[in-house]
């Protein structure tokens, strides 16, 4: 590996690689990534058939199944494969911000009343299940249509779907190619938060980098805005498990001898391509729907707290992003047109401005690229920009990325005591576990600040504004 630009590292073609491996980190975050295996994954994805231009890594990078976490890799559609593993486990885990018209000093006297409630409607941990009731044939229509059907039930706006990406709804998604143990995993959890790295945060603006961007986003420095991070549950989970058990009965048929068996993939065009690909497009379909019908809750008691319609409290959202999926996308690729399978884990889509993949409000900025950090670390609104398209297939980071691992970073937090120390700094939390607050202690991430800025001095992202956590609510 050697270092192209201060921020751009290059994996040299070597090899059975079909194409060289690309970084983007700082200087001092490429010494963390270095002790990382992940480096490896890097290369190991340069040898998927079909691959164009590099296998990417945004700054986020980490260990992963298969690819690397914050791993960007594109498939001719003709010659390319389809790999669960460049997905990941939690299809379509993402994030959605919504703003409201409060400011910190609105919320301060009533910020725990507002978190409580909060606690109170989400189901929230390991398993837990939702109080929306639906029955089989409700949830293949959610596999189909996703916040669609949400929305038609009375849980959110028609606005939304126009601010979520890909409206939500991904077509070809085929809920019948769904095992029965992923229906059974699914339906009981609908508008259930989860646990792990995800969270619901009421975040204040600290910072504005783009007081232009900001307005038309309709935000201003120390306004209220909500923050949702959570993803497909066990239903996504499953779909995952199931396929890699799929692909792994019929690899020999495809003889593709790859460095790593958790690369398992099939063509695209293949019975089996299409087979995880329709699975798929179910599962981030009903991670949509499952932080649409969470957003409709956390409206509701906004409006129960204060006592005013969601509406006048303004609490429109500003945008969804699906971080773990593959879409089928036209770039660029030699100076020609062509159509993609890009292959996104742990990074963020970022389309630049007059993209019209992108709602039309934003059309002069470029997609809003939502960069959550992690109880109790600040969180980012960024833009995609053109030189992402040119370079990264329109992508950037997707969080801070972990350093250490939950089981280590339980260790280390043996005997303190995390919630007084997020109380110290003005943070209030609630979880459904102390295991999960430990597991998830800001130690154990990258700095947000270094991954951020590395994505811009990169080009490939432009900041807006941070905001950072006024409560936590965890699984």
């Amino acid at each position: 590996m050697k270092q192209v630009e201060k921020y751009k590292w290059m994996i040299e073609k070597e090899g059975r690689m079909r194409v060289p491996g690309l970084i983007y980190a700082s200087p001092k975050l490429i010494n963390g990534i270095k002790n990382d295996n992940s480096i490896e994954q890097v290369r190991n994805v340069a040898y998927l058939p079909g691959i164009q231009k590099y296998s990417l890594a945004m700054p986020d990078i980490h260990w992963g199944y298969g690819f690397p976490i914050g791993g960007v890799a594109a498939m001719d559609m003709e010659e390319g494969v389809i790999s669960p593993g460049g997905v990941g486990y939690d299809v379509n885990c993402g994030v959605r911000v919504l703003r409201t018209n409060l400011t910190s000093e609105d919320i301060k006297v009533r910020l725990k009343e507002l978190t409580d409630k909060i606690y109170s409607r989400i189901p929230c941990g390991v398993g837990s299940t939702s109080n929306v009731k639906i029955s089989e044939s409700d949830l293949k229509q959610v596999l189909k249509d996703g916040p669609l059907w949400a929305v038609r039930k009375g849980f959110g706006w028609d606005e939304d779907l126009e601010y979520t990406e890909d409206r939500g709804s991904l077509e070809g998604a085929n809920p019948d190619i769904l095992s029965n143990r992923a229906i059974e995993r699914g339906k009981p959890q609908l508008g259930t938060l989860g646990s792990g790295n995800h969270f619901l945060e009421i975040q204040k603006i600290v910072e504005v980098y783009d007081e232009k961007a900001a307005g038309v986003l309709g935000l201003e420095k120390d306004q209220v805005t909500v923050m949702i991070h959570t993803g497909s549950r066990g239903l996504g989970h499953q779909v995952c498990s199931d396929w890699v058990n799929n692909l792994r009965k019929v690899e020999n048929k495809y003889n593709f001898n790859l460095p790593d068996k958790e690369l398992i993939c099939a063509p695209i065009k293949s019975r089996d391509g299409q087979g995880y690909l329709g699975a798929m497009r179910a599962a981030a379909n009903f991670a949509w729907a499952n932080r649409q019908i969470i957003m409709s809750r956390i409206r509701d008691v906004f409006s129960e707290v204060f006592g005013k319609s969601a509406e006048s409290l303004d609490m429109h959202l500003i945008y969804d992003v699906a971080h773990n999926i593959a879409k089928i996308e036209t770039h660029d690729v030699n100076g020609s047109k062509k159509v993609l399978c890009v292959h996104r884990k742990g990074a963020t889509r970022a389309f630049p401005p007059n993209h019209p993949s992108i709602p039309a409000k934003y059309a002069s900025l470029g997609q809003p690229v939502l960069i959550p950090g992690d109880m109790g670390t600040a969180s980012y609104i960024l833009l995609g920009t053109h030189k992402a398209m040119e370079e990264t297939f329109g992508s950037t980071c997707h969080g801070a990325g972990r350093t250490i691992s939950r089981h280590k970073a339980m260790k280390i937090t043996g005997g303190r005591h995390i919630q007084h120390e997020l109380a110290e700094k003005g943070i209030y939390i609630r979880a459904k576990s102390i295991k999960t607050i430990r597991e998830e202690v800001p130690e154990a991430y990258k700095d947000i600040d270094e991954v951020v800025d590395t994505v811009v001095q990169s080009g490939i992202s432009k900041k807006v504004v941070k905001t950072i956590p006024l409560s936590v609510v965890k699984g």
